[in-house]
């Protein structure tokens, strides 16, 4: 029998620095509501950062929560979350067919760091050394984590995709799908980030850790006077399934994933370049069957560094040039850069334009810089829209990777 090769978005779980459900990100999307704050890390003191203020014992213990990570806390929020949206009998599925693959930047710092800390407390005696190192430390922890919680015997990893990784997450849910591997796939990104002095401190070092006086008005992506990345931590999760089984069941279906696609720059460690941007975007817009034309929406990356947002620039203008009906957003702007979960939370959040018809704005555009002027730049203000049939969610990492998705209404 031929497997369904549409596959659909049935559940949404999430929680970000000014959201803990798709509702309340939404409204605080569309209200304007940054999530950025004042946030105490070692040895550096005081950063600004994108906490997430979801409650941990709404799907855990507190023992577990103590044995495992932040990482894979949020992610089995996240889940248990994504799971109850979707409306699915999880009881009575069968789990060996469920598959969890989630997109990280990193994972075992925040750990290694504290074991670190805590035997140079004890004059790094290392019998003080947790034996819960091992475990919390390898790379598919966070997806692993969610399998013990929701006894899930099916397949699991982690992708670890550097800034792209949510992309990548529900990539690779959408090919396990597809490949008849699994029969729902909880798929997206997750990020501890925030946790990790290291990452704080070599921002810092390259001069792109974003200060301002005022903590909302700090992640400024195309903005003038922008002057680094404002570090966040969070999750999101989707429940994907075949499009047949969602409507057999009757379930509400966010959007259709119709195209997508990774490459790799193949330059530089850290600076993105255009051409390739381009190519990743036309290929997933070639396998939707779809022009740039054709697209309402698109979510942009950009992290607010002087050259990775004119870098970006450069493709979308590429692009989109005869596109006059394509409209862009940034969500970094509300929550900060939330590393392997950014791609996944920022898709979540231009979700529910497929019905309100609401363009969510970029904050915090207060002097466009002028190498960044992008045509139908949604800066401050929503926008509504005629129609909202397609979205594309772009993304990029260091060591020169991009994933690109597109999402069509159902």
């Amino acid at each position: 029998m031929a497997i369904d090769d549409r596959i659909v978005i049935t559940g949404v779980g999430l929680t970000s620095p000014n959201g803990d459900n798709l509702t309340q990100f939404r409204r605080n999307l569309l209200a304007g509501v940054s999530g950025v704050q004042e946030f105490e890390t070692r040895y550096m003191g005081k950063v600004l950062a994108g906490v997430c203020h979801y409650d941990p014992l709404k799907y855990q213990k507190k023992k577990e929560v103590r044995r495992g990570t932040r990482a894979g806390s949020i992610a089995i929020y996240c889940s248990h979350e994504a799971v109850a949206d979707s409306g699915l009998a999880f009881d009575k599925l069968d789990r060996s067919r469920v598959g969890v693959f989630l997109g990280i930047t990193e994972h075992g710092n925040v750990e290694t760091e504290n074991e670190v800390y805590n035997i140079s407390l004890k004059n790094y005696d290392t019998a003080f050394w947790t034996h819960h190192h091992n475990p919390r430390t390898v790379a598919n922890n966070p997806a692993g984590e969610v399998t013990l919680s929701m006894n899930i015997p099916g397949p699991h990893y982690t992708v670890g995709a550097a800034c792209a990784a949510g992309n990548a997450g529900v990539i690779s849910g959408v090919q396990m799908l597809r490949l008849g591997e699994v029969d729902v796939a909880l798929a997206g990104g997750i990020s501890e980030a925030i946790h990790t002095f290291g990452i704080f401190a070599s921002f810092k070092a390259q001069g792109a850790l974003a200060v301002h006086e005022v903590p909302a008005k700090a992640s400024r992506p195309y903005d003038l006077d922008r002057n680094g990345i404002v570090v966040s931590e969070g999750g999101c999760v989707y429940v994907l399934e075949r499009y047949q089984d969602a409507v057999s069941r009757g379930a509400k279906i966010y959007g259709e994933i119709v195209g997508y696609a990774m490459n790799s720059d193949a330059t530089d460690f850290v600076l993105p370049l255009p051409e390739r941007q381009v190519e990743c975007m036309r290929l997933a817009l070639k396998r939707a069957g779809i022009s740039p034309a054709q697209v309402d929406i698109v979510n942009t990356h950009a992290t607010a560094t002087k050259l990775g947002d004119q870098q970006e620039t450069v493709a979308m203008r590429e692009v989109f040039k005869d596109a006059p009906t394509t409209y862009v957003n940034n969500t970094k702007s509300f929550i900060g850069h939330a590393m392997g979960a950014a791609a996944a939370l920022e898709l979540a959040g231009n979700l529910p334009a497929f019905q309100d018809k609401v363009v969510h704005p970029t904050i915090n555009v207060d002097r466009l810089d002028p190498e960044c002027a992008i045509p139908n730049l949604v800066a401050n203000e929503p926008k509504k829209i005629e129609k909202v049939d397609y979205i594309l969610k772009n993304s990029a990492g260091m060591l020169g990777i991009n994933a690109v998705v597109v999402l069509k209404r159902v």
